[in-house]
């Protein structure tokens, strides 16, 4: 909360920063994480906000895009093109979907599986049911054959709930899933919880192996129990999924997620860069920024769960990005 959090900013966070040249983002987000407040690292949302700051300020101290800074101090190239943008729905699953297809969202619809008996359904069913829906909705609605979203579908571990954890079945049902969702592909986040991070590690490195082993062509997503930088490394070593969310307020500093994305694409594992519908413009902006800068497979459209307001705000981010380049080169 801001009346707890402002104090702290003014007696340890400002001290450190004011004066110093706004030239390096890395480094000076080195200092940030170097504060201390009795003897513990400062909260992640303070990291998180001040980082977005400094890339801003050492942005506008050298005339360049917030993108070009990450680009430039992590050897990357800004991206030509907008990055795939993953659209939530909330519990409004049908309407917000078809505003999702009617804009040509490339990712979607999320879904918010979270509940056993009301939403997947005691054998799955429910789940089943409505990918069937999703997949005429698209067909129905699409302008040509040419739009092919990628269906992305967060099921809160309630596929470990219904199915006793039993991996062979849920690779199975998973299979089910895509041959309703064919051509389009198919996306499972979170398909089981296990209340533990190196056993959640080793059930969604097994459960990948399995649907790999039988060619069922699911990208599984990690995203419970990986959290922070240190985790996605720990899951990403391991193959613990196709496709990792980086949580982005969870990591704390803009540099911790310009680090996973690259680290998660140099290990060959999808990078989505996600966050939380509970957010605000500029943090979605800033993250735009940084997702231009190092290509993730895919960043989530934030805030809110409304569809327009988040696609908008990181859409035309991206293309204003592009607009600005290109005004450059001229």
């Amino acid at each position: 909360l801001a009346q707890e959090f402002i104090p702290i900013l003014n007696q340890h966070v400002k001290p450190v920063l004011v004066g110093k040249e706004a030239d390096s983002f890395r480094q000076l987000c080195i200092q940030l994480e170097a504060i201390l407040v009795n003897g513990n690292r400062l909260h992640t949302a303070i990291r998180y906000g001040v980082s977005q700051a400094i890339l801003d300020a050492v942005a506008k101290s050298s005339k360049r895009l917030m993108s070009e800074v990450v680009a430039d101090e992590y050897g990357t190239t800004v991206s030509e093109k907008p990055i795939p943008i993953f659209t939530q729905s909330g519990d409004n699953r049908y309407e917000n979907a078809d505003k999702m297809i009617l804009k040509g969202a490339q990712v979607l619809p999320h879904a918010l599986i979270n509940h056993v008996e009301t939403k997947l359904g005691k054998n799955g069913e429910k789940l089943l049911e409505y990918v069937k829906w999703l997949h005429d909705r698209i067909i129905a609605l699409r302008k040509d054959e040419s739009y092919q979203p990628v269906l992305h579908i967060d099921v809160y571990g309630t596929m470990g709930i219904a199915f006793n954890n039993d991996l062979e079945k849920i690779a199975d049902y998973m299979k089910t899933l895509c041959d309703a969702a064919a051509p389009f592909h198919l996306r499972i986040e979170g398909p089981v919880d296990v209340g533990d991070r190196t056993k959640q590690m080793e059930a969604l490195r097994d459960l990948t192996a399995i649907c790999d082993k039988k060619n069922i062509p699911v990208e599984i997503v990690a995203d419970e129990w990986c959290n922070t930088l240190e985790d996605i490394i720990y899951f990403a070593d391991n193959k613990a999924g196709h496709m990792i969310q980086i949580k982005t307020p969870d990591l704390g500093g803009m540099n911790d997620i310009a680090e996973a994305v690259l680290y998660c694409k140099k290990k060959g594992i999808g990078a989505y860069q996600g966050g939380t519908c509970n957010e605000t413009d500029r943090s979605a902006q800033v993250c735009v920024q940084v997702a231009m800068a190092t290509q993730p497979d895919q960043i989530l459209a934030k805030p809110g769960m409304g569809v327009d307001e988040g696609y908008m705000i990181v859409y035309n981010e991206m293309n204003r990005v592009i607009a600005l380049r290109n005004a450059k080169k001229k």
